[in-house]
């Protein structure tokens, strides 16, 4: 029936392609600006009515039928056979916007065609939820834009801004737009000195607390009651190419629950030696994890930061509980003869944590740098969501096949620092 409505879907984008080319195909051509926006708003008011939506649905509608029809064959028809949902098709629409048609395309290819280089890995587009699908194909659009993220960076840095807007029952929303580095490390120190504040006596929600932390800090300039001790750090993973740490390469970094960030962010956040971070090196050969930055050397601790590293959030399918709130768990129990290497080890959040001891559902085998997929009870499975790691970007004049002393030099100084 999921198949049906997604075909169902694509069948309405193509009938809704036609008619919007027939209306404008049946009106001689608009003399003036004003007359083309009043046939745009005609075809829209149409639409609207038609299909029982307002007429901002209608509008948004026309234009996903018009980028899928006219842009992205491949999703289009994804959509018509059902490997992939509506929402799924939307995703693509939106994160295609403002794109060429070949970078477009090659998005397209990454996500929807598995014999294409460097394909998607793990989950099919079509087997992840909508939420974790569009943050895979942010993040890869990040990377592959035309334009670099520095540039569009800076730009956006113009734009920062807060936003109010009141809400019912004397309630209203306040939202920050900011750089991504600040952001994160205000969630997390919220989330942090949260948790600290739970308890047996604490009537509260960790989400109640957080929204009562932030505004304690807005207003009162502290989160926490006089006396409770000094504030928690954020913990935060920073993946950074090693080319690019050193400034050999703008190649954008990758900052733990969010995507990524642009190159000299990450070099300022290392370079301050900002002690909410933690930094994570990549091999420039594989995009493969290299080596952790630690301050106190404890087993436990760098191998929880290669778990949160690794799996990123939650395992279960369609799951996005992040990293910092989420329990290590023996894939094989330790009691069956389950090892404690990274192998052999999840994350999970508590509710999934719970529902693969108390039901059916099993995690399958994970492996250095690929965490578990999962079996329900039914033995259906359900692939792994992995992240998109790739080769990094090598300086101009130093091509990988070239590259034996300058790797040997690159580890030397890892192991150096």
């Amino acid at each position: 029936m999921a198949r049906i409505e997604a075909a169902t879907a694509a069948a309405k984008v193509q009938v809704l392609a036609t008619y919007a080319d027939a209306a404008e195909a049946l009106e001689a051509p608009a003399e003036t600006a004003y007359e083309s926006s009043a046939r745009e708003m005609s075809l829209v008011a149409e639409v609207a009515c038609v299909l029982t939506v307002g007429e901002r649905a209608a509008s948004a509608l026309l234009g996903e039928a018009h980028a899928l029809t006219t842009s992205l064959p491949a999703a289009l028809n994804a959509l018509q056979a059902g490997a992939i949902s509506w929402q799924h098709a939307r995703i693509i629409v939106d994160e295609t916007t403002g794109l060429n048609d070949a970078a477009a395309a090659a998005l397209e290819a990454h996500f929807l065609n598995p014999e294409a280089p460097n394909a998607a890995r793990g989950a099919a587009a079509g087997e992840l939820v909508p939420a974790r699908f569009r943050r895979k194909v942010r993040a890869w659009r990040e990377r592959h834009h035309p334009e670099s993220l520095e540039i569009r960076h800076v730009k956006s840095v113009e734009d920062r801004r807060m936003e109010y807007s009141p809400d019912r029952n004397g309630m209203a929303w306040v939202s920050l737009y900011m750089a991504a580095d600040k952001a994160c490390a205000i969630w997390n120190k919220s989330s942090a000195l949260a948790r600290g504040l739970q308890g047996p006596d604490e009537p509260r929600t960790l989400t109640q607390l957080r929204a009562d932390v932030a505004e304690k800090l807005l207003l009162c300039g502290t989160g926490q009651p006089a006396g409770s001790g000094p504030a928690l750090k954020a913990d935060v993973l920073v993946t950074v190419p090693v080319f690019s740490l050193l400034g050999a390469t703008d190649e954008p970094a990758e900052l733990d629950n969010f995507g990524p960030i642009p190159a000299s962010m990450a070099r300022k956040l290392v370079a301050e030696g900002a002690g909410s971070f933690y930094r994570v090196l990549v091999d420039p050969r594989d995009g493969a994890p290299l080596e952790l930055g630690r301050t106190n050397y404890r087993l436990t601790e760098p191998l929880k930061r290669w778990l949160r590293m690794r799996d990123g959030k939650c395992t279960f399918p369609g799951c996005s509980n992040p990293s910092q709130d989420n329990e290590a768990d023996h894939l094989k129990a330790w009691q069956d003869g389950g090892s404690t290497g990274i192998s052999n080890l999840g994350q999970l959040c508590p509710k999934h944590h719970r529902l693969k001891h108390r039901t059916g559902w099993s995690p399958g085998p994970a492996a250095r740098n690929e965490p578990p997929g999962w079996v329900s009870p039914t033995g259906r499975k359900y692939n792994a969501e992995q992240a998109d790691r790739e080769p990094t970007v090598w300086p101009p004049g130093c091509l990988p096949e070239e590259s034996s002393p300058l790797e040997a030099m690159i580890v030397d100084y890892l192991i150096a620092s």
